[in-house]
């Protein structure tokens, strides 16, 4: 009876250590829990200052400095209180949590290059309405919402009034295609 009861509870517990050991292999490297929140997805810089480091630990050296808050990048992993991240050029390292926002940012056009010509922000999502300014490619604007094929931006001036409009969804970096945004 006792050999019994032994072997229930050994295989039991048999059981209940495989199943943690598959749902741990199915965590972010190292076994570490990250938020949960899909990955990759898009936030924005929450400061001026934020230090692009080689490894999840202000033990790794810094890489790169990033000196403007609001500037969208791509959560690419998680480790910890660490977030792998990179940027419209493709830069990559590891910040900490805390230095990122789930704000929506996004860059306009930041791949044109040269004399290409100013990007069109609309006052309705719609090419034939009229243009409510011009953007020069890299500029940071603030998501309002996107529906898949048109964004809904603000664009947050200095010193003047802020601008609103639309932009196609395909020209702005830091939305998927696709990708509704509320």
């Amino acid at each position: 009876m006792i050999g019994e009861t032994m072997r229930k509870t050994v295989l039991a517990l048999a059981v209940v250590s495989l199943s943690t050991g598959a749902a741990l292999a199915q965590q972010s490297p190292g076994g570490r829990l990250g938020t949960g929140l899909p990955v990759p997805r898009y936030v924005s810089l929450k400061t001026d200052r934020v230090n692009l480091r080689e490894g999840p630990s202000k033990d790794h050296r810094t890489a790169w400095v990033f000196q403007r808050a609001g500037l969208p990048v791509e959560i690419i992993a998680e480790y910890e209180t660490w977030r792998r991240i990179r940027d419209s050029e493709g830069t990559e390292g590891w910040v900490l949590h805390s230095l990122l926002s789930g704000r929506r940012t996004a860059l306009a056009m930041p791949w044109a290059k040269g004399h290409q010509p100013p990007i069109s922000l609309f006052e309705r999502a719609d090419e034939k309405s009229g243009v409510a300014a011009h953007l020069q490619p890299g500029v940071i604007t603030n998501i309002k919402g996107c529906d898949g094929r048109w964004c809904r931006v603000m664009i947050t001036m200095d010193g003047a009034r802020d601008v609103d409009g639309y932009i196609q969804q395909e020209k702005l970096w830091g939305v998927y295609p696709n990708e509704t945004v509320e």
